[in-house]
């Protein structure tokens, strides 16, 4: 009897979800992580008071934790709190205007109409409607397929041709949001969520606008921080028989004939029947882990690049306005902003997001921050890049009266630069591929590659960045590989934990 093996390069949260579905139902599964611990993105640095999350921090799409966990019949409850937000997040302008959005539609509509006005606020509300109608069309047929196709999404549309001016198709998100609010703060605010996928909201098509769904749905503040996420699902992986080698990268993915049959690092060969590879699919475009992957990714699936970040992450005692969980304080000029990041230049003023992790601690006390500011990806290493980032964020901050005791120095950002030797060949992009464009969501590559044996999960992979779409990549390629396992006949029948079984 052959048990099938897989090994999963990198311990991200795509790959940590394969490697949980997979061992649950029996495979034999390695993991092999260049880092010293899992959750790749989802990474910590120290500080007195404690790890402080220097990755994503907004956690929306609480059902695809939930049902990964239901998948390997465990409850999510049962091993990591999920404090849901009431404020999703709260917003400074530098005129002084603030606005709080909830997850509670009705507040938020109350907050804006108390703010911007009753037209505004109903402005509101018809934008909320759409993203709510375009969220629940297109989950299905896009992000819960493991390899969406312009046909099937046509179908869809096909059945609610309401969805085809909800689209707004070939319009940028920043023109269907110019028509929709008639205050500029709002069209900056919603035009941010561009960003979470790596994009500009003058590039980015208009679909991103159903982001608002997933945060009105619910956001959530992992108890312990977002690296808990990431460590439990490994701790439940390792308990069903995957085992973790950290501290130990992959050199060369290894093939005879037509398919693939382990990999190589510095000390060790493992043969495996399937490869997970959960890195920047651009490492494998660029042959970093030898020719063989070269044939497994196309380039115009991993260019042109997403943007990359400034990310400081620290502790302190801090003063000023109120922060929130997650926190936003606007640039004045929104098209500058994007026109320095187009250009490749660092924009001399940007929007600062800030979450504070211990919220709501006393300002007086010290606690962890996480500070965000947008930057071009692909910048080279420099010492002043960074001590000049850092100028520029706590200038800013300033301006709003927000100050830190102690001051955060550069030592604390982590530039382009740092991103790139992190996770290697990836330009210091932390989202894959530029959502720029009407058919960018087609263009990432899928879980199944051309290689036989060789298969993609993370962010830079369908359906994309952010926590909740790269462990539904995990789903997606533990999905394709048990079904090509059941569709071959080079492995005895073998029973497998949960009652599967394959061919």
């Amino acid at each position: 009897m052959h048990t099938p093996s897989v090994v999963i390069i990198g311990a991200g949260i795509g790959g940590l979800a394969t490697a949980l579905r997979l061992a649950h139902v029996g495979m034999d599964v390695t993991v092999l992580e260049a880092h010293g611990a899992p959750g790749g993105k989802m990474r910590t640095v120290a500080s007195d008071s404690g790890p402080v999350d220097a990755g994503p921090t907004v956690l929306t799409m609480r059902h695809v934790f939930e049902d990964l966990f239901a998948g390997v019949e465990e409850n999510l409850a049962d091993h990591v709190v999920l404090e849901p937000l009431s404020v999703l997040a709260r917003h400074y302008w530098q005129d002084g205007t603030s606005l709080d959005l909830f997850a509670d539609r009705d507040f938020s509509t109350q907050a804006v109409r108390n703010v911007f006005g009753s037209k505004t606020a109903d402005a509101f509300s018809g934008f909320a409607d759409r993203a709510k109608r375009l969220f629940t069309a297109f989950d299905g047929p896009m992000m819960q397929s493991a390899a969406p196709t312009p046909l099937g999404l046509a179908k869809e549309v096909i059945t609610q041709p309401r969805l085809i001016s909800d689209m707004a198709p070939h319009q940028s998100l920043h023109r269907l949001l110019r028509s929709t609010f008639a205050e500029p703060k709002l069209r900056q605010l919603f035009g941010r969520y561009a960003t979470y996928v790596g994009g500009s909201p003058y590039a980015s098509p208009a679909i991103l606008s159903l982001i608002w769904q997933a945060e009105e749905a619910g956001v959530f503040a992992v108890q312990g921080g977002m690296h808990r996420l990431a460590r439990t699902i490994a701790d439940l992986a390792a308990a069903r028989g995957a085992v973790f080698h950290y501290d130990t990268p992959a050199m060369r993915i290894i093939k005879d004939g037509d398919r693939i049959t382990g990999v190589e690092t510095e000390d060790a060969t493992f043969n495996a029947d399937f490869v997970v590879f959960n890195g920047d699919p651009r490492a494998l475009q660029t042959g970093l882990l030898g020719k063989t992957g070269e044939k497994a990714v196309r380039r115009d699936m991993v260019e042109p690049r997403s943007l990359s970040a400034h990310v400081m992450a620290f502790d302190a005692a801090y003063t000023g306005p109120d922060l929130a969980y997650h926190t936003v304080f606007f640039a004045d000029d929104e098209e500058q902003e994007f026109a320095a990041l187009r250009h490749r230049n660092i924009p001399r003023d940007a929007t600062l997001y800030i979450c504070a992790q211990d919220h709501p601690a006393p300002a007086s006390t010290r606690q962890r921050f996480e500070i965000i500011r947008n930057a071009p990806s692909g910048l080279p290493p420099s010492l002043e890049e960074k001590a000049q980032c850092q100028t520029l964020i706590m200038d800013r901050l300033a301006q709003f009266g927000l100050t830190f005791s102690p001051v955060p120095d550069a030592t604390r950002l982590t530039a382009p630069a740092d991103f790139d030797q992190l996770f290697p060949a990836s330009q210091g992009s932390l989202y894959g591929r530029s959502p720029h464009g009407m058919m960018a969501a087609f263009k990432r590559p899928t879980a199944r590659t051309p290689v036989k044996g060789l298969y993609l999960c993370g962010g830079g992979a369908h359906p994309g960045a952010g926590v909740p779409m790269a462990t539904l990549s995990g789903k997606h390629a533990a999905a394709v590989i048990l079904s090509d396992l059941a569709s071959t006949s080079t492995y005895p029948r073998t029973a497998m934990r949960g009652g599967m079984s394959t061919a």
